[in-house]
């Protein structure tokens, strides 16, 4: 079962490695970063929300206690997290912008410590600080900073929105159905997004046309499809799953090979290349937030363990 729900993350993050690349093809045929977010966030949303109207009208309904949780979902987990990504590609290569976003697991552990006032292992607390030297490679700091400090910032932002992500995917319970919360969280975010993103303005013909890439042409509307079913519908459906059945520490985990798929997919698509140091630097991340992670990874096992225990006492 284990397993299972490891390849489901494992899938989840392989779709997700698709946005960036997609979006910036989406910008070469002339779209803006928020006009590529809204489409994919409001085409995701009808998509879902019609698929489950015929065959799950059950997953949307929303519970009125939970109308909050719904809107918090749709501006912080979703339209947040995606708005600033997309902006922050603009001004950074996709891996490295990837590679910032991905340090959510680090401000996961710090949110369950100081927060939720868990005790963690010395492990966590290692695996945040090792991350945050990779982090220090990946921007060059001894170079002055080189990399674009806005850019920085949005991705850093876009970072703490996705731990919310994980975080709030974690938190509801039965009354919520995973799909129906995606599928509102999407058209929720589209409807946040609308006045800056502007679609009023998006020149739709756009997506009708071809655009050089590396060499080859792609079809605008091809990556519109796959940016709007795979890197958001398949992405989150799967990736919401996961947590669900793995918990927010060991989803945001394996999560974190979106970075290495969408590098590697930016590369083939694309042609961006990372330096030794950023590369370097990006499998220092990785290892810091998988170390800080299974660390609270165990913490929530013995916790839910313990729970179990007393309810059979009671």
């Amino acid at each position: 079962m284990r397993a299972v729900s490891l390849a489901i993350a494992g899938v989840s993050a392989f779709c997700f490695g698709f946005s960036g690349p997609t979006a910036k093809i989406l910008g070469v045929a002339g779209l803006t970063p928020l006009e590529a977010v809204w489409i994919r966030m409001a085409g995701a949303g009808v998509l879902l929300l019609a698929v489950l109207a015929v065959f799950r009208p059950r997953a949307l309904r929303i519970p009125r206690d939970r109308l909050l949780f719904f809107a918090a979902y749709a501006v912080i987990a979703v339209a947040a997290v995606q708005a600033l990504f997309f902006v922050a590609i603009t001004r950074l290569p996709v891996g490295v912008a990837l590679l910032i976003e991905y340090t959510s697991p680090v401000m996961v552990v710090l949110w369950v410590r100081f927060v939720r006032r868990l005790r963690l292992p010395r492990s966590a607390y290692l695996g945040a600080l090792i991350a945050v030297v990779g982090l220090a490679i990946v921007v060059q700091v001894w170079e002055g900073l080189r990399l674009d400090a806005l850019g920085l910032l949005l991705a850093l932002v876009a970072a703490a929105c996705c731990a919310g992500y994980f975080l709030m995917s974690d938190s509801f319970g039965d009354d919520v159905d995973t799909l129906g919360l995606i599928g509102w969280g999407m058209l929720g975010s589209a409807v946040v997004l609308l006045p800056v993103s502007r679609p009023w303005n998006i020149d739709w013909a756009a997506l009708t046309d071809a655009v050089e890439v590396s060499g080859r042409t792609v079809p605008v509307a091809a990556a519109a499809v796959v940016l709007v079913v795979v890197a958001t519908v398949v992405a989150y459906a799967t990736g919401v799953t996961a947590v669900r059945r793995l918990s927010a520490a060991v989803g945001a985990t394996v999560a974190s090979v979106e970075v290495i798929a969408g590098a590697v997919i930016a590369w083939v698509l694309l042609g961006e290349r990372l330096e030794t140091a950023q590369i370097t630097g990006g499998l220092i991340v990785l290892a810091g937030a998988l170390l800080a992670q299974t660390a609270t990874g165990r913490i929530g096992s013995e916790r839910h363990a313990a729970e179990a225990a007393e309810t059979v006492r009671v």
